[in-house]
């Protein structure tokens, strides 16, 4: 079985990292790996740490790219490694440009696809943007559906995908975490590694997503540093996105507050380290909201819907939307009320074991010939 993986971006890249690892310890399995790029340097950081080297590297990132240069670029690239390889399947991870691109090239060549963490729905077309859409044309070409919980089969199913192309694996995600968090990490940044985390109460923060750019975002900013005020215990870590309209926005809100540290993008390790040591996560990502609740930690989701149900129907994750006081509420609660907090952490998580690439590569051994 000759098994191609492609991806472009660090979600992509942290999340199929596991299943590369599963496939290279598998007989009769025949790996190629391509990139395309789509995002460059942060992605460049993953193949590092988790050892990953590709065979094709399609090196598609430009400045100001746009989702049609990311699409069409992808696309022919794509193209070529697909009739040169000839892979009996072909495999995508989640929901970027990349992952419709990758799905698309393969469908135009007739090969098989399987969509790793498959039947995510939010609902909303444009939100998340192109996220949603992404997901879903890939969906309609995949021939292998991973779904990561009973909730994400069910949207599929009601689609009416066939219920013998559906896997229920858990998480990528998860895999990946056991392999990166370390009791013993070393920060590089020594600012990081000067944080009390045993007495200060932390908060994660990221905020990034393009439908949140504006008066969400100068909302949100406002109301965590509102929030925070009156507790001395408390500090938030914010690596702020590189987009200089995010940058602005924090810079103008949070950037002269003691109790705020506004750092750099930070690399999967040290994220992933940090997110193990804090109290909470505040965030509008989408793949957090599946890691914290495996490290036990309390999510807020600044977002007005969400395509991951399951945290929050869990209890580990709560929807607050992006007003002024959903935010503030939501988060003062959660810094005040004990109770609340530790009902949170304890949620049990969703997402899965840490078995979910083995699961996939299972599957593929088995109805690939």
């Amino acid at each position: 079985m000759k098994v191609m993986t492609v991806f472009g971006t660090r979600p992509e890249g942290v999340k199929m990292a596991p299943v590369i690892k599963a496939l290279e310890k598998r007989e009769g399995v025949e790996q190629v790996i391509c990139i395309t790029a789509q995002h460059r340097e942060m992605l460049d950081q993953v193949i590092d740490l988790f050892g990953i080297k590709p065979d094709y590297d399609l090196n598609i990132f430009k400045p100001g790219q746009s989702l049609t240069d990311i699409t069409t670029n992808a696309l022919k690239g794509l193209e070529d490694v697909i009739k040169k390889e000839k892979p009996d399947v072909l495999l995508v991870q989640g929901d970027t440009t990349t992952v419709f691109a990758g799905a698309l090239a393969a469908f135009y060549q007739k090969v098989r696809i399987g969509h790793v963490e498959a039947g995510l729905r939010s609902g909303n077309l444009y939100s998340p943007y192109p996220e949603e859409a992404n997901r879903k044309l890939t969906g309609v070409m995949a021939d292998f559906h991973f779904a990561p919980t009973e909730k994400n089969r069910e949207n599929l199913l009601k689609e009416d995908y066939s219920d013998e192309k559906i896997f229920i694996t858990g998480n990528t995600v998860i895999d990946a975490l056991k392999y990166a968090v370390k009791d013993d990490y070393e920060f590089e940044d020594e600012r990081l590694n000067r944080i009390d985390f045993q007495n200060k109460r932390v908060i994660l923060m990221t905020s990034h997503r393009r439908e949140n750019l504006g008066e969400p975002m100068e909302n949100i900013f406002t109301a965590v540093r509102d929030a925070i005020e009156g507790f001395d215990d408390v500090h938030v870590v914010f690596p702020v996105h590189l987009n200089p309209k995010v940058r602005e926005i924090a810079d103008r809100i949070l950037g002269n507050n003691p109790k705020v540290s506004l750092t750099e993008p930070l690399d999967y390790a040290p994220f992933t380290n940090l997110m193990a040591r804090v109290a909470l996560v505040v965030t509008d990502s989408g793949g957090l909201q599946e890691e914290a609740p495996a490290l036990g930690k309390p999510v807020l989701v600044i977002r007005e819907e969400t395509e991951r149900p399951e945290g929050v129907e869990a209890g580990t994750a709560k929807l607050v939307g992006t007003s002024y006081l959903g935010v503030y509420n939501n988060l003062l609660k959660l810094l005040q009320d004990e109770e609340e907090y530790h009902r949170m952490a304890k949620a049990v998580n969703p997402y899965g074991d840490g078995t979910a690439s083995e699961k996939i590569v299972d599957v593929l051994q088995k109805m690939v010939r």
